[in-house]
């Protein structure tokens, strides 16, 4: 079902053949992000998924969109700590159309002096969008006592500041050294075959950019104690965002941690969405997430409450995480969790989307592509007590990160509570 095959420049094009499937994913992938980026073009990564969508040398931007749009189809791009990716997806016999629309935003995008205007004023008010919404600051504040004065504590989104310092000089300069053959990986997933993508491919190969994938900066050390932060703003709601360094997408240990996540707080059957909110009506929402990057990762829990119970709040927090350090999670608890993240790989995996996902993160990840059998098989060999001992491993103070937004500071000691 999965094909892998390396173009003498350099370019991956790797496929997922789901021959039910009605639809094809199409994505062309770049192995750059936020963590690859100067303090002073922070942001450029995004800046520049952005304006691939402003006009080639043979579209104007209504002209992209309808290309794609105009076959049923649909266009949408991300950027994150260490991808880029633009993806579009369409009835399969359409691939070609597909292949034609993000290749020519790949390899002609105009980058016109006005559009970079346009789209630096479009940015700021997303930038301003983030500020309003206290569930998306809290992150940024987060992130920045996690890893101070490093690329992974900056937004990937950049500032106004950065974003004034980025002219299209910056941009075509960035796209040279980093929009490199070796860098990039074109997927796709759905009703196709891997021999017509390389057919559809191969002719434009002298086009891409010779090099290898740029390096980054390596994530800072653990700090030697907790990071706290306490933002006053006027909100009618405190928010609280806990962070736990971990480990990164590459240590056997992550599976456990996935699991150690689900238990904590990843569902409505969690211990924190259980204890917190159902047992003692603290939070309209609280939950927890996990994030693998290429050398670190990180659990973070995040809650939605009422100013007054932030200490009471982050007490019940701190009980349940000692209590997955003193107790092995209960047989059927574990088996569920077990089962959710193996029913969620499955459900997530009935998409064309997210296969063509999985072959890029997979690639660009770990330089292989990665079976959802392999994973399922990683899942299914955890035991209880690998999730007791990465939670004792990961669960100390010295690895924890605290930002609270808040219209009053809480009366008690944070750093006290969660020491």
């Amino acid at each position: 079902m999965y094909q892998v095959s390396t173009l003498e420049s350099g370019v991956t094009v790797a496929t997922a053949t789901l021959p039910h499937m009605a639809s094809v994913a199409l994505g062309v992938w770049v192995g750059v992000g936020g963590r690859y980026e100067s303090a002073s073009h922070s942001g450029i990564s995004h800046f520049i998924e952005h304006l691939l969508f402003k006009g080639t040398t043979r579209r104007t931007a209504a002209e992209i969109s309808q290309s794609v749009e105009g076959i049923g189809g649909y266009l949408n791009a991300f950027t994150d700590e260490e991808h880029t990716c633009f993806y579009a997806r369409a009835r399969a016999d359409r691939l070609a159309t597909l292949v034609d629309v993000l290749l020519d935003m790949y390899l002609d995008s105009r980058f016109s002096p006005s559009e970079i205007i346009r789209e630096r004023s479009v940015i700021k008010e997303e930038i301003a969008m983030y500020r309003d919404q206290p569930a998306e600051q809290i992150h940024d504040l987060l992130n920045a006592l996690q890893f101070p004065r490093h690329p992974l504590g900056r937004p990937v989104i950049g500032s106004r500041r950065s974003l004034d310092s980025i002219d299209r000089l910056n941009i075509r300069s960035f796209m040279t050294s980093h929009y490199v053959a070796g860098a990039t990986v074109i997927a796709a997933a759905g009703a196709v075959e891997h021999g017509t993508l390389l057919e559809l491919v191969r002719p434009l190969e002298k086009r891409f950019r010779l090099g290898q994938r740029p390096k980054f900066i390596p994530a800072p050390p653990i700090n030697p104690k907790p990071g706290f932060r306490i933002l006053k703003k006027a909100v009618e709601q405190a928010n609280l965002a806990l962070a736990i360094r971990t480990c990164s997408r590459h240590s056997p240990k992550r599976f456990a941690v996935r699991l150690l996540n689900v238990i904590l707080g990843e569902n409505m059957s969690s211990r924190l969405f259980q204890v917190v909110r159902e047992r003692h009506g603290l939070t309209y929402n609280i939950q927890s997430s996990s994030s693998f990057w290429d050398d670190c990762g990180d659990v973070v829990i995040t809650a939605g409450l009422d100013p007054s119970e932030i200490s009471k709040t982050l007490r019940l927090i701190r009980q349940e995480m000692d209590r997955l350090c003193t107790r092995l999670p209960g047989t059927d608890e574990f088996e569920r969790a077990r089962d959710y993240v193996l029913g969620q790989f499955d459900l997530h995996l009935e998409s064309t989307e997210n296969h063509m996902m999985a072959l890029g993160e997979s690639w660009l990840g770990f330089g292989r592509l990665v079976h959802p059998l392999e994973t399922k098989r990683e899942i299914m060999a955890i035991q209880p007590t690998e999730v007791r001992a990465v939670a004792r491993e990961f669960f100390s103070p010295e690895r924890f990160s605290l930002a609270v937004i808040t219209p009053r500071p809480p009366r008690e000691s944070l750093e006290e509570i969660l020491s």
